[in-house]
């Protein structure tokens, strides 16, 4: 009985120590975005006093209006909506395939592209620049949406990780029926993976998603036009050489990372639920 007893109570403790962890971290997490939510409600005289100030001031509409009328911030919003929610499909269609072909499919050559393709993960991406740079020129695409959107539609990193995926989770007895029964390999992946395969879109979205909403220095190098931004290159305008009014650019940077924690959520609840579906089909 006292063993028990001990036990039990030495099982609360770790619990208890776990939650606490884990409130510790939650608090971390959500702090940096509390202080920017805090700066962005005030002027710059309580953001510069010392000690700084930690409760929401009254300056949130004021500030958002200086944006407004500093950028086209909704223009710019849309600009990345946009270029996201095309190039997220287009990478999920297109790294989707390759990865069921290099999973599913036997062709000469196929372990050492994959190698390849592995390789190129190393390879800095601003090493690309200026060989992009050149090809976007001779399209004539600069200033324009295409510019941002092709470039990113196929990712070492999707194609690895949906080649792993389909792997693990598409039998090949179950793609061999299907090919015995009349189906082409594109019906195959079409009817049979990509059911299996939602949880791997929910993931790759998130990542892909927020990895474009976030870039900076592509688009900044390729949109010459201020109403082709996007929302990071748009909020370079809200610094001033001269002037700088802290607050009114922690309420832009604010205002242009809602979104992108509203998606995040709504694809996050995806996650889960595609989880369960692909669960339940497999």
């Amino acid at each position: 009985m006292g063993d028990s007893y001990t036990q039990k109570q030495s099982t609360i403790l770790v619990k208890g120590f776990l939650y606490f962890l884990l409130a510790i971290s939650a608090i971390l997490s959500i702090f940096p975005f509390y202080w920017m939510f805090v700066m962005a409600t005030n002027d710059n005289s309580a953001i510069n006093n010392l000690p700084p100030a930690f409760i929401p001031g009254g300056e949130l509409v004021a500030n958002f209006m200086n944006v407004i009328n500093t950028i086209d911030f909704f223009g710019a919003i849309w600009n990345s909506l946009f270029v996201s929610v095309v190039t997220t499909i287009g990478v999920l269609f297109l790294c989707s395939l390759a990865g069921y072909a290099f999973a599913k499919l036997k062709f000469k050559g196929r372990d050492i592209l994959f190698i390849a393709i592995l390789v190129t993960m190393m390879i800095p991406p601003q090493l690309g620049l200026i060989p992009q740079y050149y090809i976007i020129t001779k399209l004539d695409w600069l200033s324009d949406m295409k510019a941002i959107i092709f470039p990113g539609l196929i990712d070492a990193f999707g194609i690895f990780w949906m080649r792993q995926y389909i792997s693990s989770n598409v039998p090949d007895e179950l793609v061999d029926a299907a090919k015995i029964d009349g189906c082409s390999n594109f019906r195959v992946y079409w009817n049979i993976a990509i059911p299996v395969i939602i949880p791997a879109f929910a993931t790759l979205a998130i990542i892909r998603f927020m990895y474009i909403w976030n870039d900076f220095l592509w688009p900044l190098v390729v949109l010459r036009e201020e109403s082709a931004y996007t929302i990071q290159v748009a909020l370079r305008g809200l610094i001033d050489n001269y002037v700088r009014d802290n607050g009114m650019i922690m309420s832009g940077t604010f205002w242009a990372t809602v979104p992108l924690i509203i998606i995040f959520l709504l694809f996050n609840r995806l996650f889960i639920s595609s989880l369960t579906e692909g669960a339940v089909k497999s």
